[in-house]
């Protein structure tokens, strides 16, 4: 079997779409695991921006399966958008396979969504409104609506009355609003199973057939370890387990097929909405770094909170996920400043020294950043395609993330375009030892 989980090392957006993307030339399957609209991936190839939300990175290469598997929440309305996208721009979504077991994001989801979030006011959690959290609910309520029931009027209807039933005194300000009518949801999302139907299957079934037959299979996760709903910054987190494994659970598949666990994050670190950052920055590199870094959300558009790498969580994220490799993205963006600081260890409240993540909220909620100065360089990394070709002090920068994290470096980002990385020995042992052979000529 040759299973490779691509997860988030950090708060999310680290760049694991391209990541993905260029393991998923090499691969056969690409599967979406966790989260929903919520994520968003950027992909630049040969020039053009891609920007995917629920479909998998791997859709840019013809022959790759796409997979969206049962963990994942999925609004049908974005979804056909995106797929209409696609086509529109001539690509071929006809690889793409949807589990029936994954749960529908549905109108009242989203209101409910908003008003929760208004309710909290300065306590808001930071959500994007997508109707995620709620769909969640209602699964572990057992009130979901399945992919599967677009397929079934009768069921279909029979389960939107039992879920609106005990949220009516929360739906009361929203009564008038037209999503919410029985018979045109109904019809709608009938319309939706009309579409999407061609794409409906038994994706864990597919899924252990193409491992027994030796496919190389990539996990996709969504978010970023620091997000995860049992082991992140809670309650300022996402509504799934960002973690490599929930690959198992929300693809359908077992502990054994997964050899390799390959952790995505920045040369620094951003956060998207509220919650604990102790290595951020609130002065004008924050802004030049959210500038040069082009951080503003893929799915929000909404500006990134930006801070030194945190080497201390990024320590406990390779814990939680046992990472085999590392990749660093955007580590062009820190070219040009003059020195650079690593958050190597944690001071709390009274004093308190941390050299590992926090378990306590509020410990972690008053935790400053110890900070250690390293050289910066000045040279543009664009055009290194190999460690040689680094400046020293980058060269060195790196090597500092690999001793303090005790994890190899299998791959570097020094650019937006695809072909702008460096592949290091690490990453070419790590990717053909895992059985990712499809097609050797790009490393």
């Amino acid at each position: 079997m040759s299973g490779v989980v691509i997860v988030g090392a950090q708060w999310g957006d680290e760049g694991k779409g391209k990541v993905t993307d260029l393991l998923a030339e090499r691969c056969d399957a690409v599967v979406r695991f966790q989260g929903g609209n919520n994520a968003g991936h950027t992909i630049v190839k040969d020039g053009v921006q891609w920007k995917l939300h629920l479909i998998p990175s791997g859709i840019l290469h013809p022959g790759t399966t796409c997979v969206i598997g049962n963990g994942v929440v999925i609004d049908p309305k974005v979804l056909i958008e995106e797929l209409d996208a696609l086509r529109a721009r001539n690509l071929d979504v006809s690889g793409l396979r949807i589990s029936a077991n994954a749960h529908l994001i549905m109108p009242y989801h989203l209101l409910l969504d908003s008003a929760g979030e208004a309710k909290l006011g300065s306590l808001q959690i930071g959500t994007t409104r997508r109707g995620i959290g709620p769909c969640y609910a209602d699964k572990a309520a057992r009130l979901g609506i399945r992919v599967q029931d677009l397929l079934d009027e009768k069921i279909l209807k029979k389960k939107i009355v039992a879920a609106m039933e005990p949220k009516r005194l929360s739906l009361r300000p929203f009564e008038k609003d037209p999503s919410l009518d029985l018979k045109s949801m109904v019809e709608e999302h009938l319309t939706y199973g009309h579409r999407l139907e061609r794409h409906i299957a038994d994706t864990s079934k597919l899924l252990w057939e193409m491992l027994e037959e030796k496919a190389c299979v990539i996990f996709e996760g969504a978010q970023g370890a620091m997000l995860d709903i049992d082991h992140g910054t809670y309650p300022f987190v996402t509504s799934s387990n960002p973690l490599a494994g929930a690959a198992c659970v929300g693809a359908g598949v077992g502990p054994r097929a997964i050899d390799e666990v390959w952790g995505v994050s920045k040369a620094y670190t951003t956060r998207v909405g509220s919650g604990p950052f102790p290595s951020e920055l609130h002065d004008e590199t924050a802004e030049e770094i959210r500038r040069r870094g082009g951080e503003f959300g893929t799915t929000t558009g909404r500006p990134r909170r930006t801070g030194w790498l945190d080497l201390v969580a990024l320590r406990y994220a390779a814990r939680l996920n046992t990472l085999s490799a590392l990749a660093i993205t955007k580590l062009d963006v820190l070219s040009g400043l003059s020195t650079i600081k690593v958050c190597t260890g944690y001071r709390g409240a009274e004093g308190a020294e941390f050299d590992d993540f926090p378990y306590h909220q509020t410990v972690l909620h008053h935790a400053r950043a110890e900070l250690t100065e390293v050289p910066g360089w000045s040279e543009d990394l664009g055009e290194c395609t190999s460690l040689s070709d680094l400046p020293k002090a980058a060269a060195d920068y790196l090597e500092l993330i690999e001793d303090e994290i005790g994890v190899p470096i299998a791959l570097i980002g020094v650019g937006p375009g695809r072909e702008q990385v460096i592949w290091t020995e690490a990453g070419r042992a790590t990717l053909l030892g895992s059985g990712a052979q499809r097609s050797q000529s790009a490393l």
